[in-house]
């Protein structure tokens, strides 16, 4: 999520307002501290305007490209 995060020129702050959620939770989740569950999945993937399938791709491209 970072990466994509980053790509898409966004801070946290702006990720955490467009997904509706605690700016603490999205750097947890960035950390590793936090998983995500179904319902905010769907949010930060409506933040990124891609399904969560969509987001799962980009994910699996980012993983690709690292390794």
């Amino acid at each position: 999520m970072r990466v994509l995060r980053i790509e898409r020129k966004l801070t946290q702050e702006q990720l955490a307002k467009l997904a509706g959620v605690d700016v603490t939770y999205v750097s947890a989740i960035e950390r590793g501290r936090r998983n995500l569950t179904w319902t905010t999945l769907k949010k930060i993937s409506g933040a990124f305007d891609v399904t969560v399938s969509g987001l799962a791709r980009l994910a699996e491209d980012i993983d690709e490209n690292q390794a």
